[in-house]
């Protein structure tokens, strides 16, 4: 089994234009294969930064952002985009649903910008024969069959777009996962049945998990914490 890290961040500065200190720095850190991390720290302290970061939204001022082998500064966007598409499923805080699309449109959009996530949820298979697959992340996460097919995700409660954005980013078996704040919108028993599902799909596809959240409490539920006001945790509990 490859036990390269997933994720490396070497001497990184992010500096904002136009303000004078830093909005993150982060001397080292790594991801390895299957691992779930979460990120934690006050509003401000730069988790969505970090998250752009490593997702090749942004680019450092200074160090080096590699993820599965690539430096992605040596990416020109287009390259960076396309890489995003391949190898990385993005939960954002906000969704990103696209309201004119269904449900199922909306889970099988990773699938219509890149080739290896639709054969990886369908192989051998044309578009149409990942529909399964995003109806099986659907159920799995819980969402009634009524919601499926053509219904438009505007008619979908919060907490159902949230789940219909993760099976978005999960389909096509992504070798990161990338979740800014996927918890917000869930009370505590849906938050933890929610989580079960989330790290047992990851753990079936062998999915590394980058999870950012302002919910401490959340941490011993992960194998590492960051805490970004004070510095890298070795250990979950700390």
């Amino acid at each position: 089994m490859n036990q390269n890290p997933v994720v490396v961040l070497e001497e990184v500065t992010f500096r904002w234009p136009g303000q004078a200190a830093p909005a993150l720095e982060v001397s080292s850190l790594r991801v390895a294969p299957g691992e779930r991390l979460f990120i934690r720290g006050a509003s401000g302290s730069g988790k969505t930064t970090l998250l752009s970061l490593v997702a090749g939204l942004l680019l450092p001022d200074r160090g080096t952002v590699t993820v599965l082998g690539q430096n992605l500064a040596a990416l020109g966007r287009g390259g960076r985009d396309r890489f995003r598409a391949d190898h990385i499923g993005y939960i954002f805080q906000l969704f990103n649903l696209v309201p004119y699309l269904s449900v199922i449109d909306n889970v099988l959009l990773p699938c219509r910008f890149s080739r290896r996530r639709r054969e990886k949820a369908a192989p051998g298979r044309r578009i149409g024969g990942a529909s399964a697959e995003a109806e099986r992340l659907l159920r799995r996460l819980q969402l009634a069959e009524s919601t499926l097919g053509q219904a438009r995700v505007t008619a979908l409660s919060t907490g159902q777009q949230q789940r219909v954005a993760v099976a978005r980013a999960l389909i096509g078996r992504p070798e990161l996962i990338i979740a800014d704040e996927p918890t917000s919108a869930l009370d505590q028993d849906a938050r933890d049945r929610f989580l079960d599902l989330l790290f047992e799909e990851c753990a079936a596809a062998g999915t590394s998990l980058l999870f950012v959240s302002h919910d401490g409490t959340l941490a011993p539920r992960f194998h590492r914490s960051v805490d970004l006001s004070t510095g890298i945790c070795e250990t979950a509990s700390c």
